[in-house]
């Protein structure tokens, strides 16, 4: 008596097809799982039997042993509850092998027969299709984030009992068949506006630069300048996100459990704000089994490091693969795990210990070494992969008084939405958002320059002395500049508004 159903588990954000075979030979009753289950997998036994027993169903009184394959890939979660049950049902004659053999399965069991939500569901329904199953059967909760994925059926249980109906041909179960259009449709959101920010114009504009092109962005500022305030309004000015960044950023929500409800997708760039105290591991990610860390849940959104220099060093520094490279890869001595990491780096600093250096109202009381120490803690590699440093000055009590500018998210959304349009169709073949991601290859196809604009963005380097980074970052901020000014081709005004915003690289100028 040998049954075989189809599952499947997630390693990093990708699921991978799982054959969970169910053997039940005469002997002494036992329940042995093999495959390199975990300790939630081994547990599954429990929850089984007793499920199976109080949906009604005969229990086999045998030696049943359930094998994952292949075997060396560890199983983990509860999600093979439903396959194993359906698999021990199989072997015994309930159920018939040829009705398991289109579909693939996962929930977890509750010793009543229901069916629990799973994490991961989305990576798994993406696996099924492209393996060229029919359908795949979600636990009822599931049913929204599975059903994105065209091309599969989606059946949504809520029981074991409904289950085996379903498959003897006794119950219809209706595809899950959403409308993607209205899925995409940027729900309204109570957000921050910039029409709220007094003064600070030239700020706002490198934010809409930023947004525009995807570029990395720290203020420098003493408190109470609006450092934080500016930055929690980022996200009210960012593009809408396309399908596939939806699909990508929904996937890292989906295996870590945090979508909210019965939500199909995420189709609003997350703001992510973690606390200086965060460890590396939860930052980049990590974990015996690893999970994604913030800069994974800030996937095609914004990640702001309030008081940049208060995070641990060795943190800061974890940050530089996934700035340079867009993911995060995570080793262990039996596998290697990549997490997408594509966001924007927003961050924020005092210009000394005390705040006051830059600011005229206060006095500042810190000494040279003390500064240097502060700024130290920021390092000049990582320093080099930020795009734009932007001062951002106390502001006036004129300012504060005036009435409020004509400037609103809104306007600054639709010139954002616009220039990055412009870059979807340039990259429309690259498989890569905005300007800031441009490899080598684009600054030379996208980003020539005219013989007098190229001596001066010489002449700055050479004055500067700027990086080879810095130099390429440089290039990119221009062709965002050019976008929003809807122009073909990157201009002198272009590339001097670019290069201000890299007056402040390390060793070059004080803050």
């Amino acid at each position: 008596m040998l049954a075989k159903v189809l599952s499947s588990v997630v390693i990093g954000i990708d699921a991978f097809l799982v054959e969970v075979e169910v053997d039940i030979v005469p002997g002494l009753p036992n329940f042995t799982t093999v495959g390199l289950p975990e300790t939630a997998v081994k547990e599954s036994k429990e929850r089984v039997k007793a499920a199976v027993k109080n949906s009604g169903y005969t229990f086999p009184d045998d030696r049943i042993t359930v094998n994952l394959a292949p075997a060396h890939i560890k199983k983990a979660g509860t999600g093979f509850d439903l396959p194993i049950a359906l698999g021990i049902l199989c072997a015994i004659g309930t159920i018939a092998h040829k009705a398991l053999a289109d579909f693939m399965f996962l929930g977890e069991l509750s010793l009543d027969g229901r069916i629990k939500p799973v994490f991961g569901c989305l990576s798994m329904a993406i696996a099924a299709k492209d393996a060229g199953y029919k359908g795949i059967v979600v636990p009822y909760h599931n049913r929204k984030e599975a059903s994105v994925i065209k091309g599969i059926q989606v059946y949504a249980v809520q029981n074991l009992a409904q289950v085996v109906e379903f498959l003897r041909g006794e119950q219809c179960i209706p595809v899950e068949n959403p409308d993607l259009d209205v899925l995409m449709q940027d729900p309204p959101d109570p957000v921050e506006d910039f029409v709220e920010v007094k003064g600070q114009e030239h700020v706002k504009r490198a934010m809409e630069i930023a947004a525009a092109g995807g570029h990395n962005l720290l203020m420098i500022g003493p408190p109470g300048a609006g450092k934080t305030m500016l930055a929690r309004r980022m996200r009210s000015i960012l593009p809408p996100m396309t399908f596939a960044e939806a699909i990508e950023t929904t996937k890292v929500y989906s295996i870590v459990g945090m979508l909210k409800g019965e939500r199909a997708l995420i189709t609003r760039r997350q703001f992510r704000a973690p606390h200086h105290t965060i460890s590396d591991a939860g930052l980049i990610g990590g974990g015996a089994m690893p999970r994604p860390g913030e800069v994974s849940l800030a996937h095609n959104g914004v990640l702001f490091l309030d008081e940049l220099p208060e995070y641990k060093k060795h943190v800061l520094e974890v940050l530089r693969q996934p700035l340079e490279d867009h993911c995060v890869t995570i080793s262990r001595a039996a596998t290697s795990i990549t997490f997408p990491a594509s966001f924007m780096l927003v961050a924020a600093m005092n210009p000394c210990p005390c705040g006051y250096a830059t600011d005229t109202n206060h006095s500042c009381h810190c000494t040279y070494p003390q500064i240097q120490r502060y700024r130290s803690k920021i390092s000049g590699p990582l320093m080099d992969r930020i795009d734009m440093h932007v001062e951002v000055p106390s502001v006036s009590y004129k300012d504060l008084a005036s009435l409020p500018p004509s400037g609103d998210s809104l306007a600054i959304h639709r010139r954002v939405t616009r220039a990055r349009q412009v870059q979807s169709k340039r990259f429309i073949r690259d498989r890569i958002y905005c300007n800031a991601q441009m490899s080598n290859h684009h600054l030379r196809t996208h980003c020539k320059l005219a013989p007098q604009t190229s001596a001066m963005l010489e002449a700055a380097v050479d004055k500067l002395g700027l990086s080879a980074r810095a130099f390429f970052r440089i290039l990119k901020m221009a062709r965002t500049v050019a976008d929003l000014d809807q122009a073909n081709n990157i201009g002198a005004a272009h590339l001097a508004e670019a290069i201000q915003y890299r007056t402040l690289d390390r060793g070059t100028a004080d803050f």
